[in-house]
């Protein structure tokens, strides 16, 4: 069964009400989760004194969520998306009550990995519910309402994560969460099942080599981490031969040379989480850190990042059409480099540790006008009835590149605790690497449609 694609009605339409608030609510969660975890990285890394898996503490969640989509998808495709949706909260669910009772590093790690596989089925049932209950006329502007859902976080999650941090432990932090995760269970699942099984083919099984995938890019971040040149050699060389196969058979033909349309669109998101994320990940790390200001100042700056990418998809929302996704995510881009670019000279001692907030904004604002461009490319591009193999794919490169554009960064920090280079000047190799591919990613937007035609129903 369809919600009524009446697009006269809007988002906030009553056949469309108790879906919207349900996404919304829920990407509120997971995104609480995720702004928590990066503003309360140090009082972690103090407790559990592990520097060599911090990068892990972001890798694994976005490993496991590489899994978590591929199967979500799938599962939306041939049932329908409340099921993947109860089974992603489920999962979500045990890896905070495992996190919160971590004793070392090592179990943490292994938690947040099984967290990241319940997460990553909540933004690939949200992409097939987008793209079956709404018109194309309204999923821009549901893309921009989903924005929103990190306003809240990002205005008093960093705040709130750091004051239970300091107040009550770190360790509830992930497990004050819990209580919501039975919210978003209630308030989502109904108007999910209405939307049914969209028939059609039978979906491939793709989570066999998803796992497959999985293990190559867990073996590259090994290698990355390794302190001996000769086993990091063979671990990346292992895992890009084993992971690259398995890629290929995952995503659209024609990804890894970018082929125009949706394929470009699939790879080119991939790219541009890596260098954000990469990026992300240790900003609030840099503030408290290297610069030694409060986590309040680091937290200060992911609200920042969080409310200009709201503001930046709302900008598009209202020109994508007009002006066509290729200008947006090309100027984007550019924008996320500049942001990074900043950090440096933050990391640097070049600037005071408050102009991280001016950075990071910038960074997100970015990010904000180049990320829904490329949903509307995939949703557009993709063959009726497989929106959820479609959604799936982008789901897998955002996520591939997160954990990728983390963990190496991560592994940047870790190598200069092992080879005494001072933190500053890793986390200005880990910034300058991410900055590149932002440049990289705005060169690589010429394979986008340069119109929004497509997009306007």
């Amino acid at each position: 069964m369809r919600v009524r694609a009446d697009a006269s009605d809007g988002v906030w339409a009553p056949g469309r009400r108790a879906l919207t608030v349900g996404l919304v609510f829920t990407i509120t969660l997971v995104g609480f989760e995720g702004l928590a975890i990066a503003t309360i990285l140090k009082v972690i890394q103090d407790d559990l004194n592990d520097i060599g898996l911090l990068g892990w503490v972001f890798s694994a969640f976005f490993l496991g969520s590489l899994f978590g989509v591929v199967a979500a998808g799938r599962d939306a495709d041939r049932h329908g998306p409340a099921r993947p949706f109860l089974t992603g909260l489920a999962l979500f669910a045990l890896g905070l009550v495992a996190g919160g009772l971590a004793p070392n590093m090592l179990v943490l790690v292994a938690a947040r990995s099984v967290q990241g596989v319940g997460a990553g089925a909540i933004p690939a049932v949200a992409y097939v519910a987008i793209g079956r209950a709404y018109p194309p006329t309204l999923q821009p502007r549901m893309f921009a309402v989903l924005s929103t859902a990190w306003v809240l976080p990002g205005l008093i999650g960093p705040a709130v994560s750091g004051a239970v941090a300091v107040a009550f432990g770190w360790r509830w932090v992930f497990l004050g969460l819990l209580p919501l995760v039975v919210l978003a269970g209630t308030m989502t699942v109904r108007p999910l099942r209405e939307l049914g099984a969209p028939g059609g083919d039978e979906p491939v099984d793709r989570r066999l080599k998803a796992l497959t995938l999985v293990v190559g890019a867990g073996l590259v971040l090994a290698g990355a981490s390794s302190h001996s040149v000769v086993v990091a050699a063979v671990l990346v060389v292992a895992g890009a031969v084993i992971g690259a196969r398995a890629f290929v058979q995952l995503v659209p033909p024609g990804t890894t040379r970018l082929v125009r349309g949706l394929p470009a669109a699939v790879a080119l998101r991939g790219l541009a989480t890596f260098a954000f994320f990469g990026a992300d990940a240790y900003v609030a790390f840099t503030v408290t850190s290297v610069r030694h200001a409060s986590i309040a100042l680091g937290g200060i700056a992911l609200t920042a990042a969080t409310l200009t990418w709201t503001a930046g998809s709302w900008v598009q929302e209202r020109g994508v059409v007009r002006v066509g996704p290729q200008r947006f995510v090309r100027v984007g881009l550019l924008v996320i480099a500049a942001g990074i670019g900043l950090m440096i000279v933050v990391a640097q001692s070049a600037a005071p540790a408050t102009v991280a907030v001016v950075a990071w904004a910038i960074g997100g604002l970015g990010m904000g006008l180049s990320y829904a461009p490329l949903s509307l490319v995939v949703l557009a591009e993709a063959p009726k009835g497989g929106e959820g193999t479609a959604s799936a794919a982008l789901q897998l490169c955002d996520t591939l590149g997160v954990a990728l554009g983390t963990g190496i960064s991560g592994a940047i920090v870790a190598a200069g605790a092992t080879f005494a280079w001072t933190r500053a000047g890793s986390l200005t190799i880990a910034f300058a690497l991410c900055a590149g591919i932002a440049v990289l990613t705005a060169i690589g937007a010429a394979r986008l449609p340069a119109r929004g035609h497509r997009f306007d129903g």
